[in-house]
This record gives C-alpha cells, sequence and structure tokens, in this order.
C-alpha cells in the first residue's frame, strides 16, 4: 500500500483535569495533538504507512511533539525544524448542559511562520498515494496557507489522491475577511477528491445551506436526507470531487450525542445508523477520527463506500471514549462495534 501524507500543525493541549474549569485547576494535563496528526495516528493505528509534515521548533517541547507520533507509528522524517515556539490551546472540557471552551495561543508559533518553499513536496510525495489537509491549516496565516496550496499543488501534480476536512474555526480566522478566506478555501478545495464537511463549514467557507431546514434549531433532530442538497451543491462547486461526506452530530448535550454520517458519490447517497453516545469522555478529534477511519475504508474497500462509511463512524464513535486528541482503537475494535457489539465487556 503507498503511504498517506498529512500536513498541519500539531500543538500542546494544555487541560485542567477531569471537568474542572480554567479558574477550578491548579494544574493541566498535557496532551499532543491537532487535526492532521490525529488523522494520521489513526491511520497508523490502522497499519496504513503514514507521514505527518509539520514544522516543529528545535526545542524540548518540539521535541516531545514529534516523540508522541514516533510513539504512535507515524513517520516524523519530513518534519522540517524552526521557529520559536509550539502552538498551545487550552482546553476546559463541559459535561451535561456546560459546553467544553477552548482557547486557542498558537500566534507567531513555528507552523504560522512557514512558507512556500521551506518544504521539498516532491520528495515527501515520493511512494506516496493520498494527501490529506484541513482548513485549520490555512486558518493559521497567509503564508501557511500558502504552503498548503504549495502542497495541493505538488501533490495533484504527482497524481495523489487529495482529501480535505474543511473544519471551519471562528477563532482562527483572523487575518483576512470572509470574501478572501473563500477564495482561499474555494482554491484548495478545488483540486480536492474527496471533502468532508458539516453544515457549517459548508456554509461559513462557501454560504452553501442545507434545503429547508435550520440545523440549529432543529439539532438532533435533523434527518440524513436533508443534507443531499448540501453534498450536491458542494459537487457542483467543486466538480472534481468524487465524494463529499457529511458527519451528523446532534448535541443533546455536552456528555450526550447522537452520530451518524452521509457519503454523496455523485449519484447516490448512503448513510449510516445513528449512535447514541452517552457518557462522552473526550469529543475533541471526533471529526479527525471519523476521517481517518474514511481514508482508511475508502483504501481497503474501494468498491464499498457503505463499508467504508460505516467504519468511519464506528471508529469515531469509539474516539468519544477516548482521552486526548487522537483515536487510538484497533481495526478490530472498529469491526466488532461495526458488527453490533457495544456492550463495552471486558475482553479476556
Amino acid at each position: 500500500m503507498k503511504k498517506v501524507v498529512t500536513f498541519g500543525e500539531i500543538m500542546l493541549r494544555l487541560a485542567p483535569p477531569g471537568f474542572l474549569r480554567f479558574s477550578q485547576t491548579t494544574s493541566f494535563d498535557v496532551i499532543y495533538g491537532g487535526g492532521e496528526s490525529n488523522v494520521a495516528v489513526s491511520l497508523a493505528n490502522y497499519g496504513v504507512p503514514v507521514d505527518f509534515v509539520t514544522r516543529l521548533p528545535k526545542n524540548d517541547i518540539g521535541q516531545c511533539a514529534m516523540m508522541e507520533m514516533r510513539k504512535r507509528g507515524v513517520n516524523t522524517n519530513n518534519i522540517i525544524w524552526g521557529g520559536d515556539r509550539l502552538g498551545i490551546y487550552f482546553l476546559e472540557t463541559g459535561a451535561v448542559a456546560r459546553g467544553s471552551k477552548v482557547v486557542y495561543d498558537r500566534a507567531h508559533s513555528a507552523v504560522a511562520e512557514i512558507e512556500k518553499g521551506m518544504i521539498d513536496w516532491e520528495k515527501v510525495f515520493e511512494g506516496a498515494g493520498w494527501f490529506h489537509w484541513t482548513g485549520i491549516t490555512p486558518a493559521i496565516s497567509q503564508s501557511a496557507a500558502d504552503a498548503c496550496l504549495e502542497a495541493v499543488n505538488a501533490a495533484s501534480d504527482m497524481g495523489l489522491t487529495i482529501s480535505t476536512d474543511l473544519n471551519y474555526r471562528a477563532k482562527l480566522w483572523k487575518y483576512c475577511d470572509d470574501a478572501k478566506r473563500e477564495e482561499i478555501m474555494t482554491q484548495l478545495t478545488s483540486q480536492c477528491d474527496i471533502v468532508l464537511g458539516n453544515e457549517e463549514d459548508a456554509e461559513m467557507h462557501f454560504g452553501i445551506k442545507p434545503e429547508g431546514i435550520t440545523v440549529q434549531t432543529e439539532g438532533h433532530n435533523v434527518k440524513a436526507e436533508a443534507f443531499l442538497s448540501v453534498c450536491q451543491q458542494m459537487m457542483k462547486k467543486f466538480p472534481r470531487a468524487k465524494k463529499v461526506i457529511t458527519t451528523l452530530r446532534g448535541s443533546i448535550s455536552a456528555s450526550h450525542n447522537t452520530w451518524a454520517g452521509v457519503l454523496y458519490d455523485g449519484e447516490k447517497m448512503y448513510e449510516t445508523r445513528q449512535y447514541q453516545i452517552t457518557d462522552i469522555v473526550d469529543r475533541v478529534g471526533g471529526g479527525d477520527s471519523f476521517m481517518g477511519g474514511l481514508i482508511y475504508g475508502l483504501l481497503n474497500y474501494p468498491e464499498d463506500d457503505q463499508n467504508a462509511l460505516d467504519f468511519a463512524v464506528a471508529a469515531s464513535c469509539l474516539k468519544h471514549t477516548i482521552k486526548g486528541d487522537a483515536n487510538l482503537v484497533t481495526v478490530d475494535e472498529v469491526r466488532k462495534l461495526m458488527g453490533g457489539d457495544a456492550s463495552g465487556r471486558v475482553s479476556r
């Protein structure tokens, strides 16, 4: 199997233990993670050869981030070094009716100050068949957006399958106005074969809305069929896309979500069962775990989109039971849940 390459920022996550608020804590749990690094960890767990490409500061914290990737079986040989700091985000974990809260501290990070020409993409993509990026990277800075476009152009020229998770982050897009953001994301997404995004991503990046419903008011009662119009509009805007995928998260509370997904191939819409995820341990990285499962599924079940989608949803369902950004489950565990075994019995 040819390797998968992901590109983006890995950060230091600092979170109060348990469900403490920022104002209550006297210590922080340390975890390393980020959208594209989380996808890489998922794929490595599934036995897929994967490279994570980023820029790290040459200091102890940068080394720790790299070691976290190596520990999980991700190749780090194409990481470049430079800059003064690793990006940080602070996470306050919500519960029941109190939502989680994120505070970013990533200005002037090593990736925020990356520039075109720093990475030899032709070398990086040797032996690769797939490239994945997310909408978080171009949101960091103009230079990060330029570097992401450089990577996408090189991947396209070399014939790689290109995927994206649109991942709109309102707290990050600060360096440009809405029109410029749409221009940047349109230029990048137009070269993608696989496009993942929820209803907020499609609306905020491209002004595309589901027809006939208001997601914010209808919440977890939204049906998969309601997103057919989003998928169709996305394919019309991005004719290169072979598949458009939407995750369906219903937020009953911070501790109880519903979770499902749909995939549209231009002709047929596939949908999954809806999972009830109660007593959530950690929902951060849920979308990344879906993307990791989807890439694995599309690589291993190329003629069975339903199976690939079912794998992605089951994998990300399990992620909600795992502390940290990354999904640390095996293929067998995902298949077990796909088969209907959600008992959680002890494996002896």
